[in-house]
């Protein structure tokens, strides 16, 4: 009866192996797959036309992601990040703090429903944004507007945000 218990098992642990999987795609010679940042202060004037393109400086991936965080605030000598899009309300309408990307650079910008002309500087000048680039394969549900959790996600400390000018 052991024998039998024995041969029994000893079947089913075979009977659950199966081939090997296919191989993944090649990977991309030289590439880091970790989360690069970089931290950038902007004027929105009319001469850029309310817009600032920055060039990564190091390779992205077309498969990479883009996320620009901007300094709304801060509190208890905290500072506080918000995910753009962010939009502010006024009198004469909406102001959105936006932004695109590329493999190449990213593109943050102003849009409002009013003449950008009509801002005051605290709302142009001196902006501070927080840029990261998020590999691929780290790309998924968690919710990159808390940026704390992805700060935690990627490993990201305030001293890995070089700055820019």
């Amino acid at each position: 009866m052991k024998n039998l218990i024995f041969l029994v098992v000893l079947l089913v642990g075979v009977a659950c192996q199966g081939p090997e999987g296919p191989m993944g795609p090649p990977g991309e010679d030289g590439e880091i797959i970790a989360s690069k940042a970089f931290e950038i202060e902007v004027d929105f004037t009319p001469a850029n036309n309310y817009a600032h393109l920055e060039e990564y400086g190091f390779n992205v991936l077309a498969s990479d992601v883009t996320l620009v965080y901007a300094l709304w605030g801060t509190q208890n000598g905290k500072d506080i990040w918000r995910l753009l899009p962010q939009q502010v309300f006024f009198e004469e309408g909406l102001l959105q703090y936006n932004f695109d990307f590329t493999n190449v650079d990213v593109n943050i910008f102003l849009d409002a429903t009013f003449p950008l002309s009509l801002l005051e500087s605290e709302w142009t000048n001196n902006q501070v944004f927080r840029v990261v680039v998020v590999p691929a394969d780290m790309v998924g549900r968690p919710n990159y507007a808390d940026y704390e959790a992805t700060m935690k996600r990627f490993r990201l400390t305030d001293k890995d945000f070089q700055k820019r000018k």
